[in-house]
């Protein structure tokens, strides 16, 4: 028996000294390594998948044996291991071959036309070939289904513009770089526009130069990636070369002489111990003025508003023909630095690593406060605050400014390898985003008495004539011009643990789990910017809403794909997160991809999704300023979910919103230079936090004194508002519509090729589905959290259809875009706004045009005129009966509801509430880049 034994382990020790240990490298033609790739020994099991950075180690049985490595969209290879140990495979790709994307599935990477889902890529030429200045605008004329609004008001805004996809806010949307989840932003969006309620993260502060590619997925994957994810996933792939650099100088002005631009920017990458590792590390600095389009302000309506002599308001509307209002970009300076990089350990292990960090300093303006509007007879002192020499009293109003300060930071690091065939992923990532507002050329108009002093000068213990000395004015004519309004700051920490293994060539197995600390801090103001009503434009937050907010979560996911036939693949995905702050989430995923040809591809998507409500919108509350229509500028108060006045109002607990996504598409590649994709989509969610309009009382006395009789009035008086407005559960909705994008390129034209492309989104529907969630107290006051402007902000403020049609055409050393996005129809129905007409944008054309030359192989100059055709925003009054009709045929009642939502003409372009392109014209940009 012993005998038997020691030959067994003879035979075993023969048998595995003749195995030979292979490792290698598996890239594109391009260079680019190839993650997910199949390694299998012929003939047998035995086989691995190359790691994230290309590379793979397997064990083979002898020199003869042949290894066959294949991967999708490319040729598969069969190489005879002989003597080599260590191979360098150039996979060729195949006439279906379309970019490789990381986003959509936990499993292995595959190719854009094999995804079950619908994928956009842009590499870093198609970025910067745009000659926009932000990553958010670069998005906006990219791609049909992403929506940004420009707002004539900035404010706090003035840091971040509301964006979307599919017309779902930007809280549905996650942003990842490198596949890590970056940080929301501090800003809770407060104002009457699409965005309302929302938060997002600042994709504007991420610099341009250092995005190698960026994937969008046009589907809910909260399944894949947790919350925010029920619109889609923007994925920003930094750039990992170290061996080439460039420098970009830019400059840009608008064509009416304003808004100019001046930039910097610098990309590098470095090498570590001989190639082992990188770094890639990206410099911007960048600088913009104000441009400024204010409207003809209407001197009948500024009368009736501001109840002010018609002849005063003539005379200084005729030194001010637009009422001194700034109706500008924000002047705007920002530093960005970001760098990416990664090191070798072993064979089959790495570390990665990156690191960002942005300041942007802004300053904007609010509403011009004319003399006839913040008065000397009301504030007697303001002449000597605001001095104007050669007017009359010496005084002409003034115009309070708004000064942001930003400063938002993310860093991940990671290690990631292979082990037994499993390759791992191991990382932690930290982020955060503070704003801080100053307002300048103000002043605190409230009476606020100092306490009043008491000296009992005969010691009687009694209060006699002359011993009590009565408390002086605090503000007023003792307040400050400049004023600390205090801020907001979000942080997070998450901590991410991926596995992965393609278990044969028909399954692919992954999961993971992830836990994120979240903390939300609001900053109070100096007590002069709050006290008794605060500064005037904006008021501080005061130290009773000021405090710090947190939560955690844990998440675990199960992701499989299996290819069921070479043609067929399902892919499954469940999850479970757990909050600390409102319980459990379970969703789930399943996808699947048909290939009736190689050319020829049927997809689709069935899901679950939830959103968690972000912290600002469960503890944000404070006074703000709000302009209503026909009331000009309101006190309003935004109280939070957890506070008494929420309970006395009987608003219920914010919960999780909870989606179901249904896609469906084909997409076709005819032949290596033409394919097209159209997907539909449908997507429900309910218990959709919203924030609600401002509800007010339900009667007032000439004076405007709430008068209202209802236990809403009596809680309004109490709390001496004008108005409320919270954050809740308010409404189901269902969104559907379709996302088309046709490509072609390599068309032979004169020497030169060009390139075309067509892309596309078109709502077929975006409406509340079932009855407003109002609480009660608020609804027997005949009042409900959803009116028509929240239905358009909702619903119809974006454009019911977006298309963008580009060419791009290269000759030799000269090279050039053109762009034209096709903007389509917005409703809009405004506060204050009759209920029988709407405001209706019109559809335009947006045309950009970009010109190149490389003068040699290292100096490139660039020529971008965006809006060539000086287009800005138009709109009309529609009429939604025949009273609205009867309205609009009355040219005196038709300018009265056009004055309600311009005030009085000052946004006569765009309305008080903005739009999605600028209502600043023609852009000219002008670059030089240098390659080293």
């Amino acid at each position: 028996m012993k005998k038997i034994l020691y030959l067994s382990i003879f035979l075993m020790s023969i048998v595995a000294s003749s195995q030979i240990k292979i490792t290698g490298v598996i890239k594109d033609e391009a260079n680019n390594s190839l993650p997910g790739a199949s390694i299998m020994e012929k003939g047998t099991s035995n086989g691995t998948s190359s790691d994230l950075d290309g590379k793979f180690t397997l064990e083979v049985r002898s020199s003869n044996s042949i290894i066959v490595i294949s991967f999708i969209g490319f040729e598969s290879q069969e190489i005879t291991v002989a003597n080599t140990i260590n191979f360098s495979i150039i996979l060729k790709e195949t006439n279906v071959l379309d970019e490789i994307v990381l986003v959509g599935s936990r499993t292995p990477a595959r190719s854009n036309t094999k995804t079950p889902l619908p994928i956009d890529i842009l590499p870093s030429k198609d970025i910067t070939n745009t000659g926009q200045s932000s990553f958010d605008q670069v998005l906006q004329y990219k791609v049909p289904s992403f929506n940004v609004v420009n707002i004539p008001v900035s404010d706090a805004t003035s840091l971040f513009d509301p964006y979307e996809i599919r017309n779902l806010g930007p809280s549905r949307t996650l942003i990842l770089i490198n596949g890590k989840r970056k940080n929301l932003s501090a800003l809770a969006y407060t104002y009457g526009i699409a965005g309302r309620g929302e938060t997002g993260a600042d994709i504007s502060a991420i610099p341009i130069d250092a995005i190698k590619r960026v994937e969008i997925l046009r589907d809910g994957a909260s399944a894949h990636y947790g919350s925010d994810a029920i619109a889609g996933v923007v994925n920003i792939i930094l750039k990992d070369n170290y061996n080439k650099g460039s420098v970009t100088t830019r400059t840009g002005v608008t064509s009416e002489g304003d808004g100019e631009l001046l930039g910097f920017s610098l990309n590098n990458g470095e090498s570590i111990n001989n190639g082992k590792g990188f770094l890639n590390y990206t410099v911007d600095f960048s600088k913009s003025n104000r441009a400024n389009r204010p409207g003809l302000v209407n001197a009948l309506g500024e009368a009736t508003d501001f109840g002010a002599n018609i002849t005063d308001v003539q005379e200084f509307l005729s030194r001010h023909p637009d009422a001194g209002n700034v109706n500008a970009t924000p002047k705007t300076i920002s530093t960005k630095f970001l760098l990416n990089g990664g090191y070798e350990l072993s064979e089959k292990g790495s570390l990665y690593f990156n690191a960002a960090y942005v300041y942007k300093a802004a300053n904007s303006f609010a509403n011009y406060r004319t003399p006839y509007w913040r008065t000397l007879a009301d504030y007697p002192y303001l002449g000597d605050f605001f001095p104007a020499p050669g007017t009359p009293n010496n005084y002409d109003g003034y115009i309070p400014t708004f000064d942001g300060i930003l400063n938002d930071y993310n860093a991940s690091i990671g290690f990631k390898g292979q082990k037994n065939e499993w390759n791992y992923d191991v990382s932690y990532t930290i982020g955060g985003n503070l704003q801080k507002y100053t307002v300048r050329n103000s002043h605190n108009g409230n009476s606020v008495l100092s306490p009043s002093t008491w000296v009992d000068a005969n010691n009687n213990g009694i209060v006699d004539a002359g011993e009590l000395t009565q408390g002086f004015e605090l503000y007023r004519e003792n307040s400050p011009i400049t004023f600390d309004v205090g801020g907001t700051k979000f942080t997070h920490g998450v901590g991410n643990i991926d596995v992965s293994r393609i278990v044969s060539d028909k399954l692919s197995i992954a999961f993971g789990t992830e836990f994120r600390f979240e903390n939300f801090e609001v900053i109070a103001g100096e007590l002069a910017s709050y006290d008794g009503g605060g500064s005037d434009s904006f008021a501080g937050s005061r130290p009773e809403n000021s405090k710090t907010f947190n939560r955690y979560n844990w998440g675990g996911y199960l992701d499989v794909s299996y290819n069921a036939t070479e043609n067929f693949l399902l892919n499954g995905t469940i999850r479970t997160e757990t909050y600390s702050d409102f319980g459990n989430a379970f969703v789930w995923k399943l996808s699947s991809r048909y290939n009736f040809t190689d050319n020829f591809t049927l997809r689709g998507s069935v899901s679950t999704g939830f959103r968690a409500p972000t912290l600002h919108q469960i503890y944000s509350q404070k006074l703000q300023y709000s302009f209503v229509a026909g009331q000009g500028i309101q006190v309003t108060g935004l109280i939070n979910n957890i506070s008494p006045e929420a309970k006395l109002l009987e608003i219920p607990q914010l919960s999780a919103e909870k989606s179901t996504n249904f896609t469906l598409g084909i997409g076709a590649k005819l032949n290596k230079d033409f394919q097209f994709t159209i997907d539909y989509y449908n997507i429900g969610i309910k218990d959709r936090v919203i924030l609600s309009y401002e509800i007010s009382g339900t009667a007032f006395d000439a004076n405007g004194a709430n008068i209202g009789t209802t236990d809403l009035d009596a809680f309004l008086r109490d709390q001496n508002l004008q108005g409320i407005s919270f954050f809740i559960n308010g409404l189901d909705t269902r969104t559907s519509g379709l996302d088309v994008v046709f490509n072609y390129k390599n068309i032979a034209i004169h020497n030169g090729t060009l390139a075309l492309n067509l892309s596309g989104n078109y709502v077929l529907e975006n409406k509340q589905v079932g009855a407003t969630k109002t609480p009660q107290l608020i609804a027997d006051a005949g009042q409900t959290v959803v009116n028509k402007t929240q239905e358009s902000v909702l619903f119809t403020s974006r454009p019911e259809t977006k298309w963008i049609l580009g060419a791009n055409y290269t000759l030799g050393k000269f090279g050039a875009t053109l762009n034209n996005t096709y903007f389509g129809k917005a409703t809009f129905h405004q506060q204050g706004l009759s209920n029988d007409i709407r405001t209706e944008f019109i559809p335009k054309i947006i045309t950009d045009l970009g010109i190149n030359y490389k003068f040699t192989d290292k100096i490139v100059v660039s020529l971008n005129i965006n809006n060539l055709l000086n287009i800005t925003p138009e709109w009309n009054f529609k009429a939604e009966n025949a009273a609205g009709q009867a309205l609009l045929n009355d040219p005196v009642q038709t300018l009265t509801q056009s004055n309600l939502i311009t005030f009085n003409q000052r946004y006569s372009t765009t309305t008080y509430d903005g739009f999605h392109f600028s209502q600043f014209g023609t852009m000219y940009n002008l670059s030089l880049n240098y390659q080293f």
